[in-house]
């Protein structure tokens, strides 16, 4: 992300700078559960890329914005807060609405009516990604504990029903031992009617018969949550290429990311990480281009703009080539 000038060839300059978006309207998810820690996770990347104006949208519960997510997107340094939900929200950010005047960019997940307005609405505004239920997926071998292997797999069912949690393991013992501490885990949780239908609907415990096949499998899974536990974590580092963040080692796992670490916890989902990392400070900022030329610059380039526009038909580019070359006397 390097604002730079060079010389191609003599006389002839391109360059390239990165200038922030003017304005972003954030959505902060408002559903199930009062999340505080995604307010920060779309805002703070849009102040850091010096984004001109920011507003929050988040839907009220019982006629009210939660008092912790409120103070959450004021700090993150949101200019205008709005409390809005839903695929309404969306579309007033996109098209603008009384004391809100429509935006460039919206970002942030939400429910399915959220993402499609989303989808929708490209084009007319620009998004960072469609974010769907959030998924992990463990590697894990035969040194890991199934207890906290299968904590883990709960942890993000908890949030839908449409959440999904996969282990993939070089051990069956392992798998087997994970598979009933899940449901030993679920019989106490008080979000277990979400997390439970989540495991019922989506979970999958994977054997395999190496680190190689594990690799393998992750890839084509792109998971957005990518857990290694296993012995040699810096071995699966080395290899993997598709998820949203990874955590290696067992004192790594999604929950501090989601809540404290740092890194965004706005991810791909749905395989998305096949050609997507989250969102960051660079999804705020446009890459945009720049040339100049002398005299003496544009006489090495003209013949050749000129053939190629004629070869593709587009005569009137090919004059206007040609006015440059009888005026300037180019060869």
């Amino acid at each position: 992300l390097t604002d730079f000038t060079i010389e191609t060839l003599p006389g002839v300059h391109i360059g390239q700078k990165y200038v922030p978006i003017d304005s972003v309207g954030v959505y902060v998810p408002g559903g199930r559960y009062t999340l505080i820690a995604s307010a920060q996770m779309s805002i703070v990347p849009a102040k850091v890329a010096k984004v001109g104006r920011i507003i929050a949208c988040v839907p009220p519960k019982n006629g009210k914005i939660s008092p912790a997510v409120l103070y959450s997107i004021h700090i993150a340094g949101a200019d205008d807060i709005f409390s809005l939900g839903g695929a309404q929200a969306i579309a007033a950010m996109a098209y603008g609405m009384t004391e809100l005047d429509a935006v460039d960019m919206i970002s942030g997940p939400g429910n399915d009516y959220v993402v499609e307005a989303k989808r929708q609405l490209y084009g007319t505004v620009g998004i960072d990604f469609l974010p769907g239920p959030t998924e992990i997926l463990i590697i894990a071998d035969d040194s890991q504990d199934p207890a906290i292997v299968a904590a883990d797999l709960v942890a993000q069912s908890e949030h839908d029903i449409n959440s999904k949690a996969a282990l993939i393991t070089t051990s069956e013992v392992l798998g087997m031992k994970v598979m009933t501490e899940v449901k030993e885990q679920l019989a106490d949780l008080e979000t277990a009617k979400v997390a439970g239908e989540s495991w019922k609907k989506n979970g999958e415990i994977i054997v395999v018969r190496g680190n190689h096949e594990a690799s393998e499998l992750a890839d084509h899974y792109a998971p957005e949550h990518l857990q290694i536990m296993a012995r040699d974590p810096d071995w699966f580092l080395q290899r993997l290429r598709n998820y949203g963040t990874l955590f290696l080692g067992e004192y790594a796992n999604t929950t501090y990311s989601d809540k404290a670490v740092g890194p965004n916890h706005i991810l791909p989902t749905n395989r998305g990480a096949r050609n997507t990392g989250g969102l960051w400070v660079g999804k705020y900022l446009k890459n945009v281009t720049y040339q100049t030329m002398t005299r003496d610059g544009g006489s090495r380039v003209a013949g050749v703009a000129s053939r190629i526009a004629r070869a593709e038909g587009m005569e009137a580019h090919a004059r206007s080539v040609d006015a440059r070359i009888k005026k300037y006397g180019y060869d």
